[in-house]
C-alpha cells in the first residue's frame, strides 16, 4: 500500500480575457441534423436526459463507439474516490482497457481490497492502491509526491471524490468539507501533478461534476457556507459549480501544453453515494436511474478516446459538449471566476500548522 511533498506553486488566475474566453460554451459537432434535434430535445426535458433513458437514445442516436474497442495500454491514470460508485466502475474499466490504475481512496483497506478486485477481474497486474484523503492538504502533497516518485509518467488525473453532508462539518484543515473535498483538494492535486501530466503528447484532467450545479452560481464571499444557513444539497451544488469554472480556467492556462481539461456530469446515476445521500430521490426516480457503467462512460470515453484531446475546457455528458448554464442569474462572471481561484491558490497554500507550504 502506498501511503500518501515537494509541490510547485501555481502563479495567479489568468486576465479577465482569458477567463471569458474559457468560459465561452463551444457546442460540439458530430451527428445528424435529425439526431442533433432530438438530443437537444432530451437536454430540456432534463429528467429524461440525465435518466437511462437519455444514456440509451443517445447511444442509439450517435451510433457510439464500444469502449472496449479502445487502448489504454502505456497510459497511465489515478482516480479518486475510486473504491465505490462511479470511480470504482471508471478503474475497472480503464483496467480492462490495459492502463496502468492507481486507485486513489479514503480508506487504506478499502482501496486495496478495490484494486485486488481490479486486477483478479481484469488480469492486470497494473492496479495499484493509494491512500488519501482528498479534503486534507497535507495528505493531498503527500500522495502527489508518491505518484512523482514513482513514476515515471502520469497520462490522466481523474477528480471523482465526493462529499454529500447533511450538517456543516470541517476538515482537518478548518475548511468546510464538501468545498475542500471537491472544490480545494482537487484544485491542489492538479497543480502538484499537471507538470507531471505536461511531460507526456497527451495528458488530461477529467473532473466528474453533478447536474446539480446548474441550480446554482458562486457566492464568492461566501465559498464554505459560513453565513448562510446550511443545506448540504446547496454547498453540494455550489461545489460542483466551482468545479466547472476551475476547469475552464485551468484550459485556459495551460492551452499549448499537451494538457487538456475537461467536466462531465453522469446524469442521475444508482450508486452508493445517492443512496446514503439522497434516498428519497433514490427511491422516487429508481426504475430510470442510470448503471454505475452508464454513467461512468463518459469518464472512461474522455480518457481513452481520441477525440477529447483536441479540445479543452467542456462540459460533457453522454459523449458530448454541453452548455454551461441553464437557469437564469446562475452563470459565474470573469471577475468571480478569478476571485475563487485566487481563493483556491491562498487555501491550498496553507499547511496545516498554520505556515504557508
Amino acid at each position: 500500500m502506498h501511503r500518501l511533498g515537494a509541490r510547485e506553486g501555481a502563479g495567479p488566475a489568468g486576465s479577465v480575457d482569458a477567463v471569458s474566453r474559457a468560459t465561452t460554451d463551444a457546442r460540439g459537432g458530430g451527428g445528424s441534423l435529425a439526431a442533433n434535434v432530438v438530443d437537444a430535445a432530451i437536454e430540456a426535458l432534463v429528467v429524461p436526459s440525465f435518466t437511462s433513458i437519455g444514456y440509451g437514445l443517445r447511444r442509439r442516436l450517435y451510433g457510439w463507439r464500444p469502449l472496449t474497442e479502445l487502448s489504454m495500454h502505456d497510459r497511465v491514470v489515478a482516480i479518486t474516490g475510486a473504491t465505490s460508485g462511479l470511480g470504482e466502475w471508471t478503474a475497472t474499466a480503464l483496467a480492462r482497457l490495459g492502463a496502468r490504475v492507481l486507485v486513489l481512496g479514503r480508506d487504506a483497506g478499502k482501496a486495496a481490497r478495490v484494486a485486488e478486485r481490479i486486477r483478479e477481474e481484469t488480469g492486470n497486474d497494473g492496479v495499484v492502491p493509494y491512500e488519501v484523503d482528498v479534503s486534507d492538504m497535507d495528505a493531498v502533497r503527500r500522495v502527489a509526491a508518491e505518484i512523482r516518485s514513482a513514476g515515471p509518467k502520469l497520462d490522466v488525473l481523474i477528480h471523482n471524490a465526493g462529499a454529500l453532508l447533511n450538517e456543516r462539518t470541517t476538515s482537518v484543515d478548518g475548511y468546510e468539507m464538501t468545498f475542500a473535498t471537491m472544490v480545494l483538494g482537487p484544485f491542489l492535486l492538479t497543480r502538484e501533478l499537471v507538470p507531471m501530466l505536461a511531460d507526456g503528447a497527451d495528458g488530461r484532467v477529467i473532473t466528474v461534476t453533478s447536474g446539480g450545479m446548474y441550480t446554482r452560481s458562486l457566492h464568492v464571499d461566501d465559498l464554505q457556507m459560513e453565513h448562510e444557513p446550511y443545506r448540504g444539497t446547496i454547498a453540494y451544488a455550489q461545489a460542483k459549480r466551482a468545479q466547472v469554472v476551475l476547469t475552464r480556467i485551468w484550459a485556459s492556462r495551460h492551452r499549448g501544453t499537451g494538457v487538456v481539461f475537461h467536466a462531465m456530469h453522469p446524469g442521475w446515476a444508482d450508486t452508493p453515494g445517492l443512496e446514503a445521500s439522497l434516498p428519497g430521490f433514490r427511491k422516487l426516480l429508481g426504475p430510470v436511474l442510470r448503471s454505475a457503467e452508464q454513467g461512468a462512460d463518459t469518464i472512461v470515453w474522455l480518457a481513452a478516446a481520441p477525440e477529447p484531446s483536441t479540445t479543452s475546457g467542456r462540459l460533457w455528458l453522454d459523449r458530448r459538449p454541453r452548455s454551461f448554464d441553464k437557469l437564469p442569474g446562475t452563470s459565474v462572471g470573469a471577475d468571480d471566476a478569478i476571485a475563487l481561484w485566487q481563493t483556491c491558490e491562498r487555501l491550498t497554500d496553507l499547511r496545516s500548522d498554520g505556515g504557508v507550504a
